[in-house]
């Protein structure tokens, strides 16, 4: 090793979900390139979510920096420890069927904690970190968020230090979708932006995972911007058997303005007019699902065709990604969201079965299903569109002959990724 690199995140293993995964492979390759990484995280965290299985793929060689981070969450859940755990996951209630609780725990949060709830981590993180570059002689700092106070500690570090500091976004900051629902001040919004500004304009370079993404920055800084999409990993999950029902299923979570009516209503069309299809048809809920979602599925008569299944094991989760006839990929139909790639959107690549992803127009995703030939991509007023392709794909599926046929998935996998990213450093 001739070059060490020290990785300030809040999400690793145990925490589940797709914050996590970033990270924890770009750790697992970067010796591979001469560089050692370093992990600093929070001692006592806590994760809407956990996932223990991923804690195995945690290098045994890693050094990992642990100091305690106190968080507002843990304050707030003994006045609901249910709408605090919701709120925590980004499982917000519509506006007009929110609690005054939830209202104002929202209010709060927005307002009061800025840039977010782990803003309290900063000032001891600065404090400690500083003389541990000096004395580990770390080359370069990484920030990833959200959540984007950890991009504040690399900022004042850079204020402190000689040093080389680049900021990841895996989302993007102020125009991410959830920041209209948190009841912003104008203050609390000029405060968000500000902040942003000096993220962007003093880190020496900045990581992003869209191409929207880098547009959108490109109006905010001079300073070099590169894409460096999340991807897939080898996985050792036995390839199961197919199922024998004609399965749709989506894995993660589905919040309540991820609410893809278009599709419940070709689905429920579908079931009414081809008997076969009503006998054949399943829908795998594998994650967290809003009471809304559910209650939307329920009107179009759809209940008694899903399998609630819940949060699972990573493990888990890529066995129904590789078992199911159909993958959904569902989105937040804003433009807003068109940065947005999530990081399952890989892995249902290289399941080998297609995709229906639904989303705004000129989403990055649509881009990467075009090019790879991996699925199909929808707006939500393609009702027409959507229904012919889900007719098609039943077809297929009644013939044996329903698979995807990938094209230049290799350089989306986590080891090429990583050659990227060290390239860079």
């Amino acid at each position: 090793m001739h070059k060490k690199v020290l990785i300030v995140t809040y999400y690793w293993p145990p925490a589940g979900g797709p914050g996590v995964q970033r990270w924890l492979k770009f750790v697992k390759y970067l010796p591979d390139y001469g560089i050692e990484p370093i992990v600093y995280i929070p001692e006592n965290p806590n994760y809407p979510i956990i996932d223990s299985s991923l804690i195995s793929e945690v290098p045994d060689s890693l050094t990992i920096i642990k100091k305690p981070i106190s968080e507002p969450y843990k304050l707030a859940g003994l006045f609901s420890k249910k709408k605090t755990k919701t709120i925590s996951k980004g499982i917000i209630t519509n506006d007009n069927k929110q609690s005054s609780l939830e209202k104002v725990l929202l209010f709060i949060r927005g307002n009061f904690f800025i840039p977010d709830a782990r803003k309290s981590w900063i000032k001891p993180s600065v404090a400690f970190l500083k003389d541990y570059i000096q004395t580990e002689r770390i080359d370069t700092v990484i920030t990833t968020g959200p959540p984007h106070s950890l991009h504040l500690i690399g900022l004042q570090l850079k204020q402190k230090l000689q040093m080389n500091w680049f900021a990841d976004f895996r989302d993007p900051w102020t125009t991410i979708g959830y920041h209209k629902q948190l009841k912003l001040t104008k203050r609390a919004k000029n405060k968000h932006k500000q902040l942003e500004t000096d993220v962007l304009t003093q880190a020496d370079h900045i990581l992003v995972t869209s191409q929207v993404t880098k547009d959108e920055f490109m109006a905010k800084t001079n300073k070099p911007i590169s894409v460096i999409t999340n991807g897939y990993d080898v996985n050792h999950v036995a390839k199961p058997e197919l199922d024998s029902q004609f399965t749709l299923a989506h894995i993660g979570s589905l919040l309540s303005k991820r609410n893809p009516e278009i599709l419940w209503q070709v689905l429920s069309d579908l079931i009414a007019e081809n008997p076969g299809f009503a006998l054949d048809f399943k829908l795998n809920l594998v994650g967290f699902v809003s009471e809304d979602v559910l209650k939307s599925i329920d009107s179009y008569g759809l209940s008694n065709y899903v399998n609630k299944v819940g949060y699972v094991s990573h493990e888990e989760a890529v066995t129904f990604q590789k078992k199911s006839q159909v993958l959904l990929l569902i989105e937040i139909d804003s433009p807003d969201t068109r940065c947005i790639i999530p990081g399952k959107l890989f892995e249902y690549m290289i399941s080998e079965r297609p995709i229906v992803a639904l989303g705004p127009n000129g989403s990055d995703v649509a881009t990467i299903l075009r090019e790879t030939n991996t699925g199909s991509y929808f707006i939500y007023n393609d009702y027409v569109a959507l229904k012919k392709q889900i007719e098609l794909h039943y077809n297929s599926f009644k013939n044996g002959s329903l698979h995807a046929n990938g094209i230049g998935l290799q350089k989306y996998c986590r080891k090429a990724l990583t050659k990227s990213l060290a390239e860079l450093l």
